[in-house]
């Protein structure tokens, strides 16, 4: 489908559809729209929301180039072979602005536009050249009463659906929460290292351009107001210490959020990978044979919920009694986790029927 528009060639379209509970926001995208040159770039709160229901639209196309290879080469092959080409899209006005207000709106989408606008090149499978101008979206027209439709060109679009590393986070944020800074904030802490991070105070005052005096008054005055809003949403917050400039964030997850996220990221390629670098390294695994601890883990995602949940048991064994765990090693090391494995087995509804039927690891 052509347009006649600036030589726009349309690809596909898409309309609204059900919000999702969480989206993807892929780690390229984050750092070059969201904290371009590391620093928040302070996007409206109707503009962020915009955003969130663009992933939320997309998130049936997005997929993950290193599981799925195909899908980065119909990517390519789609969207990767000329100059100028986009998708349509359209979101309903209420979901930006509750009030339905055309003021609200119209700023929104101008804002994206006008954002970033510029050509940009990418090169395809081919190293081909592919170049697009606009900003995120480009020509936003109330085509349909209630509606706003407009274009994401191939550069764009690639960073939202090809998520070589992404996050979670929950669409009702930008509802929930009406500080863009708090929102921008809140997805950083998506992206930062589970044990946490330390940044020095001038450092956060640079990235979310503040400008707090003392470490107390950003803690109090910035942190505890997005602590106490993203508690009560239930899904990932944070603790937070300093001393002097020095101010530490160590994010946690809501314990019914952590159960349902772990399945998808327990089926993630790399996070099968990583645990089994981990299993081998920690509990001196190399010179045993492992080939049914790998083959149950890697290809039965029943069992790998169970082993890791015999896992957990077996870190807190070892903590009630006070006692490292790396102590146990080698075949030590996977007879102790098949004796967890067996109770969780056993605690299961097929372990309660079959009581002698439990996955074997050794």
């Amino acid at each position: 489908m052509f347009s006649d528009q600036n030589r726009k060639i349309v690809k596909r379209s898409y309309d609204d559809i059900e919000n999702a509970k969480y989206i993807k926001i892929s780690n390229q995208f984050a750092d070059d729209f969201l904290f371009q040159d590391n620093k928040a770039t302070d996007i409206p709160i109707n503009a962020l929301r915009i955003i969130f229901n663009i992933i939320s639209i997309l998130r049936n196309d997005q997929f993950m180039p290193e599981k799925q290879v195909r899908q980065l080469t119909l990517f390519d092959e789609e969207f990767e072979t000329e100059n100028n080409v986009f998708i349509s899209m359209k979101i309903r006005n209420k979901k930006i602005s509750e009030k339905r207000s055309s003021k609200q709106i119209v700023e929104a989408y101008e804002y994206l536009t006008k954002f970033r606008m510029s050509w940009y090149t990418s090169k395809n499978i081919a190293g081909k050249d592919i170049k697009t101008f606009g900003g995120l979206i480009s020509l936003p027209s109330y085509e349909e009463r209630g509606y706003t439709s407009f274009l994401i060109s191939s550069f764009w679009l690639k960073k939202l659906i090809v998520l070589t590393e992404y996050n979670h986070v929950m669409y009702k944020l930008v509802y929930e929460i009406r500080n863009n800074k708090h929102v921008l904030f809140a997805i950083w802490l998506s992206k930062i290292p589970e044990n946490g991070t330390t940044l020095k105070l001038s450092t956060f005052n640079q990235k979310f351009n503040l400008n707090y005096k003392n470490s107390n008054d950003f803690c109090i005055k910035f942190l505890k107001p997005i602590r106490l809003n993203l508690d009560k949403l239930k899904y990932l917050s944070f603790n937070y210490k300093y001393e002097n400039d020095a101010i530490s964030i160590i994010p946690y997850l809501n314990k019914n959020s952590e159960e349902e996220l772990l399945t998808e990221k327990i089926n993630d390629p790399r996070f099968i990978k990583r645990r089994m670098r981990y299993f081998r390294q920690r509990y001196y695994l190399e010179n045993i044979d492992l080939t049914r601890f790998l083959y149950s883990y890697s290809n039965i995602l029943k069992i790998r919920h169970q082993i890791e949940e015999a896992y957990k048991r077996f870190i807190k064994e070892n903590r009630i009694r006070g006692k490292t765990s790396t102590n146990v090693r080698g075949i030590y090391f996977l007879q102790k986790l098949q004796e967890f494995l067996i109770e969780v087995y056993r605690e299961s509804e097929t372990g309660k029927r079959f009581p002698d039927a439990y996955p074997i690891i050794i």
